[in-house]
């Protein structure tokens, strides 16, 4: 989508649950300027910014933020019919994604990537972010997607979700620490300890993120046991 100013105007990188979300309060009743002075009682200021980005993305609201009709016949719409409207919209807003250069059937992740990294300038964290949400939309409005970008996004996820897991395990306390790789590596300690380390695992790198981080939380607690006896 192009801006009247003729600067391409950033896709939506808002959580698709939020866009959903908010789809569905305006059943209750649609104002007829949506501004922050709506939105910022449900909203936090930066999640409810995304979403005006979004919604202009998307032309479902103008440039005075007034509700567009294809926002109106979105909302009161059910069913088949709301899935075709909103796969009109999806079709229109992201063109450079569904205008068939691109093969959503058959394509990767990385390719899905890669055509919104060219349309656009933005960094790797927010371009995940805006194809996480066309994924999303394009599932819900019908548009098939080849099985590599639909796991190439949980793969992504769980990566992500691992590298928090991490971070609010505390493994800070051996991230300075070379991961042993066998059992000769690991630190001496007394005949208790040593025993348990004879029977723990090598570290793997080819073993799942969740049992990485179960690893790592293992592992951190004998250093704990070991410190606390020495």
């Amino acid at each position: 989508m192009v801006s009247e100013k003729g600067r391409k105007n950033l896709p939506p990188y808002v959580s698709y649950k939020t866009f959903h979300n908010f789809l569905e309060r305006l059943e209750q009743h649609i104002p007829s300027r949506i501004d922050r002075s709506f939105w910022g009682e449900f909203l936090s200021g930066s999640t409810g910014i995304q979403l005006m980005s979004a919604l202009r993305f998307m032309n479902l609201i103008d440039a005075n933020n007034k509700p567009a009709e294809r926002l109106k016949s979105l909302v009161v719409s059910k069913g088949d019919s709301r899935t075709q409207l909103l796969r009109k919209v999806t079709n229109e807003s992201f063109d450079f994604a569904c205008d068939g250069t691109l093969d959503l059937g058959s394509a990767t992740y990385a390719q899905l990537r890669e055509v919104f990294q060219s349309n656009f300038r933005i960094a790797d964290d927010v371009s995940r972010k805006c194809v996480k949400f066309f994924i999303a939309v394009a599932k819900e409005s019908g548009i098939t997607l080849s099985p590599f970008i639909t796991k190439g996004i949980r793969s992504m996820h769980t990566a992500n979700t691992a590298k928090t897991a991490l971070k609010k395990a505390g493994i800070r306390t051996v991230q300075n620490t070379i991961i042993p790789q066998t059992r000769d590596e690991m630190p001496n300690t007394n005949s208790y300890l040593h025993l348990l380390l004879s029977k723990f695992p090598n570290f793997d790198p080819d073993w799942s993120d969740e049992i990485k981080l179960k690893w790592f939380h293992d592992f951190d607690e004998l250093l704990k046991m070991r410190n606390n006896q020495s």
